[in-house]
Order: structure tokens, then sequence, then C-alpha cells
């Protein structure tokens, strides 16, 4: 699923992922942590040691990072410095009127318009109330007013998991 809201047309979900509409013109998709870089492949009938290739020689380990599956997939950038709440509300009404903009522009239904004005204030107070614990991603392009990828984790302290905004995707067929 694209972001409707970058002429790059950013992917940002996929239909792969399980997606949870939890209210509020949101959706959550649970994630993964994935180990990358530093691939070892090893050839059948090869000899790693022969090969310069043993584990106390430096290893995997020594190259490898930790990422989320959905940031290394579709290319998502990490925003290290986050703006402020108060910035971020700007932010988000920037986007919410880029949205409508695109939905109209796009021909969506009235129905779907006033669902997504419905909604969109429900879905700004619960990602506020929780702004704190997310993690921001923007994507590939890092277009200004484009959505962000909030990641935060499930209550077991492990799952991270994403919120996007439902009316902000469009789906496309490859």
């Amino acid at each position: 699923m694209q972001d409707i809201t970058t002429d790059s047309k950013d992917e940002l979900l996929s239909d792969t992922f399980k997606i949870m509409d939890v209210g509020d013109g949101l959706w959550e998709v649970d994630c993964k942590m994935i180990t990358k870089g530093a691939e070892n492949f090893v050839l059948e009938g090869a000899n790693p040691s022969a090969e310069g290739e043993d584990a106390d020689e430096g290893g995997a380990d020594s190259t490898s990072t930790r990422v989320l599956d959905i940031e290394d997939l579709f290319r998502l950038n990490k925003i290290e410095a986050k703006p402020s709440k108060k910035g971020f509300q700007g932010e988000i009404k920037k986007y919410l009127k880029n949205v409508l903009e695109k939905l109209k522009a796009t021909g969506a239904s009235d129905e779907k318009i006033k669902d997504f004005q419905a909604t969109a204030q429900g879905g700004v107070k619960k990602i506020l109330g929780n702004y704190d614990n997310y993690d921001m991603y923007i994507g590939e392009s890092m277009e200004e007013g484009s959505m962000y990828v909030l990641v935060d984790f499930r209550e077991d302290g492990i799952t991270p998991y994403a919120t996007v905004w439902k009316y902000g995707l469009e789906e496309y067929k490859v």
C-alpha cells in the first residue's frame, strides 16, 4: 500500500502483514525485529576454516544489526530527532489536510470522505496520548507532509507494532 500524499507514492505497507483496524481511522500492524547484514553463505562442500570464515575470526555478528522488518522492506527512514509533541500537532494537521485534498482529488466517495473527517480527530487524540512512546519513521522519499509510520511495543514489551492512517494509503497491484 502506498502513501497517497507523496508524489513518489512511497510504499509503506503490504497485505502480507496482518492489518488490524483499531478505529479512529488508524490501522495497526505487528512487526518483527530482524537481523540485517553480514550474511555468511557457506557453499556445500566448502571448508569455512580454509576460506578464513571461522567464527573466531570476527564472524557475522561484528557487522550485523537489528532492524524492524517494516523498516527494511519498505526502506523507511527513522527520524532520530522527532519533533516535540506541539510541533507534531502542526505536522499532523498539515498531513490530514493533505489526505483530505488527495481523497477529493482522486474521486473518493462522499461516504469515505465523511468517515475520514469523522474519525481523524479521534485518531489524533489516540496518537498524541501515546506520542512519547513512539519511534517515528517516514517513507523512502522523505517528502514533507507525508505519512509518519509510528512504532511502539505491545504490552509484552517484545512485539513491535506500527500505527498508520488507513485513509492515507491506497492499494495497488504489482
